[in-house]
């Protein structure tokens, strides 16, 4: 049952009918046909759950994605769509004026963490998260999906050389360059950190917005690209896996108001249970090539998985 906030209005002698009625409605067991058991919210109590995404035409769409699942599945939604960056967004989210946002695990634990971060595995950066996070703030699963950074090569550099993880690059005979932004070369991840974790010798290039194109022209042979982006479909290249967990896993991960996470926990669980990396890109494509709008892509992704 939601707790009430500022924003939200507060039930008296209606709540228990609204609960009672619930109850006597569920008949499924599909997680999405309705909220999770023992929920009273729904689409017909006053409540709104408020989805929010960044300015981010991928973060939009996995928003759209929780807001449709959400509403098939009974719950009063309001979207709060492109609002901007962390610093514009998590103030709305710490106080609850924003109920469901789609995140990233270690990106997000960088941001609020005020420790050095230690962990770089998926379970590990997840179990740090929920750690970090502040009681009013519940992470729910994440997905196999992630937006992270990536030591990416050539599909024919990869054939050539042998390559499939970044420990790989220790064997190629020639000179190797890295390009990513000027920043890069600081980070946790960086070519130094990758000499000392995989025995690699890279030379470093601040390649910036031009990364990606200088790596389909031959410039590098390495590229830090994200790991939705839509050139792993349009594109021949592959990022190289990554066994010592260097760079740190940021998977999709819901990030609710607490007061709700036991209601929408089902309905965004089984979401995240089917959201892989591959299909991430895919819908990014949809998006920046054929220009499908969030809601439309969300939608019949949503169908595709027999989520609603």
């Amino acid at each position: 049952m939601f707790t009430a906030r500022g924003k939200r209005s507060v039930f008296a002698v209606g709540l228990v009918a609204a609960a009672a009625l619930a109850l006597s409605a569920c008949s499924s067991s599909n997680p999405l046909d309705e909220p999770s058991s023992g929920s009273d919210e729904g689409s017909g109590n006053g409540e709104t759950i408020v989805v929010g995404s960044q300015a981010y035409y991928s973060n939009e769409i996995i928003a759209e994605i929780y807001a449709q699942a959400l509403e098939a599945a009974g719950f009063d939604v309001e979207k709060q769509l492109s609002i901007g960056q962390r610093d514009a967004y998590m103030p709305d989210v710490e106080s609850g004026d924003i109920d469901v946002f789609p995140e990233y695990t270690g990106s997000l634990l960088e941001y609020i963490s005020d420790d050095e971060i230690d962990v770089t595995s998926p379970d590990d950066v997840y179990a740090a998260l929920q750690d970090a996070l502040p009681e009013s703030l519940t992470a729910l699963d994440y997905a196999e999906a992630s937006d992270q950074d990536s030591y990416t090569v050539l599909k024919s550099f990869a054939e050539e050389n042998d390559l499939k993880t970044i420990g790989d690059l220790a064997d190629v005979s020639s000179p190797v360059t890295i390009g990513a932004a000027p920043e890069f070369e600081q980070r946790p991840y960086s070519p130094a950190a990758a000499k000392e974790v995989y025995g690699v010798d890279l030379t470093f290039s601040a390649t910036g917005p031009t990364t990606l194109e200088s790596l389909l022209a031959g410039q590098i042979q390495v590229a830090d690209i994200y790991t939705a982006d839509p050139a792993f479909e349009t594109e021949d290249i592959v990022a190289l896996e990554d066994p010592e967990n260097l760079i740190i896993s940021s998977n999709v991960v819901p990030i609710v108001s607490s007061d709700i996470a036991d209601d929408v926990s089902d309905v965004l669980n089984a979401i995240s249970a089917k959201l892989t990396a591959e299909e991430l890109v895919s819908l990014n494509v949809l998006s920046t090539v054929e220009e499908q709008s969030s809601a439309d892509i969300a939608k019949k992704w949503l169908e595709d998985n027999d989520l609603v």
